[in-house]
């Protein structure tokens, strides 16, 4: 019997896995966070699964039920939103099933960071621009950031933010960011990534505040912060530069003519 943990995507059905849906497909139970995880999905279940959304379940609630799979031999399938490694609230969950020999494994998903960049049709590294993408989030009501990982520090790198569950910490990101990216800086909020009722809120730092109010967004959004987001010229990369040499291409040398 094996947990397996899978990463269901930002919200598109179809951007699952080919591994997680066909794990899900076989698997005589399935656990989900309903309130993320597109009911299409675990649809794909065998029509006889115990399927269970875990959204209104606790962490003791949710590893009796996998206690209870273990006992009868069946596999799980532990359904998260996004990639399972990124505020999935796994670890804790894989911690009890060491604590029980309780074998497990981990399938990843797409993150909703990519896939908002997919959204807006912009990479995240652009040359001489950012070449860094940093992941965070601030203090709200879940637990306090670590000592050295404060908005402030981080910004202080002028990388690529792509910041979680903040979106009713708006006035923060902008006190905290302006005096690095300045108070003109890209900055945009997508929420609900490739759902249907998705929206993109485009502003700077400086009013992105006032635009996501106006929207009556206050959940389920990611804060994207970084001059790639109106980057208009900058210089291409040496990957596919002709006067740049790697092992697949060398630099091609014109004929001499006799």
């Amino acid at each position: 019997m094996t947990v397996h943990f899978i990463g269901a995507g930002p919200g598109a059905p179809d951007l699952i896995t080919v591994r997680g849906m066909r794990l899900i497909e076989r698997c005589p139970v399935c656990l989900y966070a309903g309130s993320l995880v597109p009911e299409e999905i675990v649809a794909a279940a065998p029509a006889d699964a115990r399927v269970l959304d875990t959204a209104p379940m606790t962490l003791d609630e949710i590893i009796a039920e996998i206690e209870t799979a273990h006992a009868e031999g069946f596999d799980v399938a532990r359904v998260h939103s996004g990639d399972p490694s990124i505020y999935g609230a796994t670890a804790e969950q894989m911690r009890r099933l060491d604590d029980l020999g309780i074998d497990y494994d981990v399938t990843p998903g797409v993150p909703a960071f990519a896939a908002a960049a997919a959204e807006l049709a912009t990479e995240l590294t652009l040359p001489e621009i950012a070449q860094t993408i940093i992941l965070t989030r601030t203090t709200m009501k879940a637990s306090a950031m670590p000592e050295g990982e404060d908005l402030e520090r981080l910004g202080a790198t002028g990388a690529t933010l792509a910041i979680h569950l903040s979106v009713r910490n708006l006035r923060h990101v902008e006190r905290a960011l302006t005096p690095h990216y300045g108070a003109d800086c890209p900055t945009v909020v997508v929420y609900r990534a490739t759902w249907p009722d998705q929206k993109i809120v485009r502003g700077t730092l400086s009013d992105i505040a006032q635009k996501v109010r106006a929207e009556k967004i206050t959940r389920t959004a990611l804060v994207l912060v970084g001059q790639v987001f109106a980057a208009k010229g900058f210089r291409d990369s040496a990957l596919y530069d002709a006067a740049h040499q790697h092992i697949l291409r060398h630099r091609k040398t014109k004929k001499k003519v006799v």
